[in-house]
């Protein structure tokens, strides 16, 4: 049972996962601190989590900003190595597979401070990916590990872990995506955008095995002109991308697909649930259209999120033009429908909450093969997810 635990946050993937979290443990009595590694180092948006999903002030910003891989994962640990040693915690949580996560986890574990990782047991089974090295690492240094998806356990089982340290809890970003949707469909970003609901598609790319490559970026911008002759798309750009864009001279068309700059998260959810298609390379947003019911096509060959595939409205299409150009008509033809992921039902962060301060069961491992039968192969239960998320 652990009374002062703190609460890692770094990067901007972090925050929708530590406000849920946040707010559980409080709920049992356990007011956590929360520290902000700085990772993410712009603070207009971080103001904007922290405003919009009610994340109270951290106990310490550490300030690390920018760096290469191996500068910024040292920076944080020389940081959190410092503040830890007056915080008198007894346990750390971080989430996701970040940097801070990493860094934070071993600095702990080295400390004699009990772990818990929440979205533990991802796997890409690419580790080429900066963030599948992380996963592996702080899955091994972790005392409790806080699985959204069944085949988060699967995983971690075939890596050797003792089943009493694995939790499969559901997805704290689901978890936030519940709380924030009233207020995201109040909000007017799709009129501001001149879009209507269900007559535009969300473009959101960042990552390296895309970005960092133009040749397959000038050609995925080719493939987003062309769907755009059916389907109007906006496009928040990340900063890494609009650079690339712009140093490599790539154009997209303007009269088929609308850049416009990065959007908070309930601008961003405004338009995602609005959209009547969505292609991206993001973890979280495979995850979040899942449960929206819109269609996404993500432009990877490979996701640690299987379960939006086989049991979501997520496709795997890679970077070839003419699977991309063919899935986005098929995903247009085939409309929205309502996903069934157990768990995924805005009640994770409050089982994981339970685990830590009472020591309850979270719910059992139930093989992928089996929980597709049904609630009652499924003991722990499974999440109805409705059609219009938010409304029963």
């Amino acid at each position: 049972m652990i009374r002062r635990p703190v609460v890692i946050a770094g990067a901007r993937p972090n925050f929708p996962k530590v406000a849920p979290l946040m707010r559980a443990l409080a709920g049992e009595g356990v007011p956590a601190r929360l520290v902000h590694t700085g990772q993410h180092y712009d603070a207009a948006m971080s103001a904007s989590f922290f405003e919009c999903l009610d994340i109270p002030e951290p106990a310490a910003n550490l300030g690390v900003g920018s760096g290469s891989h191996a500068t910024q994962t040292a920076a944080v640990m020389v940081a959190i190595e410092t503040w830890l040693e007056s915080a008198d915690a007894d346990a750390l949580l971080v989430v996701g597979d970040v940097n801070s996560t990493v860094a934070c986890a071993l600095v702990a574990a080295k400390a004699g401070i009990p772990v818990g990782h929440v979205e533990a047991g991802l796997r890409s089974f690419d580790r080429s990916m900066p963030e599948e090295i992380n996963r592996v690492m702080v899955d091994a240094l972790a005392t409790w590990l806080f699985t959204p998806s069944a085949d988060g356990d699967e995983n971690l089982r075939a890596e050797g872990v003792e089943p009493e340290r694995i939790h499969l809890v559901g997805n704290v970003m689901v978890d936030s995506l519940y709380y924030a949707l009233p207020e995201a469909r109040r909000r007017s970003t799709v009129a501001d955008l001149g879009l209507t609901r269900e007559g535009f598609g969300l473009v959101t790319l960042h990552r390296p095995a895309l970005v960092d490559h133009p040749d397959r970026l000038a050609d995925v911008a080719r493939t987003l002109s062309e769907i755009g002759k059916r389907l109007p798309l906006v496009f928040p750009v990340h900063p890494r991308t609009r650079q690339m864009l712009q140093r490599c001279d790539i154009p997209l068309d303007p009269r088929r697909v609308q850049i416009v700059e990065p959007l908070g998260y309930l601008d961003f959810l405004a338009l995602e649930e609005a959209a009547a298609l969505v292609l991206t390379d993001s973890g979280g947003v495979q995850e979040e259209t899942s449960v929206l019911g819109v269609p996404c096509l993500t432009l990877r060959d490979n996701t640690e999120r299987p379960v939006t595939v086989t049991r979501g409205t997520n496709r795997l299409v890679g970077f070839d033009r003419g699977t991309i150009v063919s899935a986005a008509h098929a995903a247009l033809a085939r409309g929205r429908r309502p996903a069934d992921i157990p768990l995924w039902d805005g009640q994770a962060c409050q089982r994981i909450a339970q685990v830590l301060t009472r020591g309850a069961p979270a719910p059992q491992f139930v093989p992928p093969a089996l929980a597709a039968h049904g609630s009652e192969e499924f003991r722990a239960g499974r999440a109805r997810i409705p059609s219009r998320p938010g409304e029963e």
